[in-house]
C-alpha cells in the first residue's frame, strides 16, 4: 500500500522558493521524471509567462488564479502541452492548486 497523504492537513508543506514569496508546496509524486505538486499560493501570487518541456496540468482546488484576462476559479482545469508559454498567473487572494508534470 502507497502511503497515505492528506492534502489538506499541515504535514509535508516545504517552502516553494523558485515560485513567488510565500508559495508553499506539497510534493505527492516525483518520480522518473514525472511530478504532482500541491501549490499553495499566497496572496498576491504572481508568475511571469513561461514554459516547459513537458505536459502541465493545473487542477483548481480552493481560490482562483487570473491568467489572460481569464479567472480559473476552484473546479477548474488547465492543460499545457510541451513547449506552450502560459501565464502570466496571478491570484488576488490565493488559491491551492494541484500541478501534474510528464516525464520527460
Amino acid at each position: 500500500m502507497k502511503d497515505l497523504m492528506n492534502l489538506y492537513d499541515d504535514l509535508n508543506w516545504q517552502n516553494a522558493d523558485e515560485y513567488f514569496e510565500g508559495t508553499k508546496r506539497k510534493v505527492l509524486r516525483d518520480k522518473d521524471g514525472a511530478k504532482t505538486v500541491l501549490l499553495k499560493f499566497p496572496a498576491g501570487f504572481y508568475m511571469a509567462p513561461h514554459s516547459h518541456i513537458t505536459t502541465e496540468q493545473h487542477f483548481i482546488i480552493e481560490g482562483e488564479y487570473v491568467s489572460h484576462d481569464k479567472v480559473f476559479s476552484a473546479g477548474s482545469y488547465q492543460i499545457f502541452s510541451p513547449g506552450d508559454e502560459h501565464g502570466p498567473f496571478a491570484s488576488k487572494n490565493g488559491a491551492l492548486v494541484l500541478v501534474i508534470w510528464d516525464a520527460n
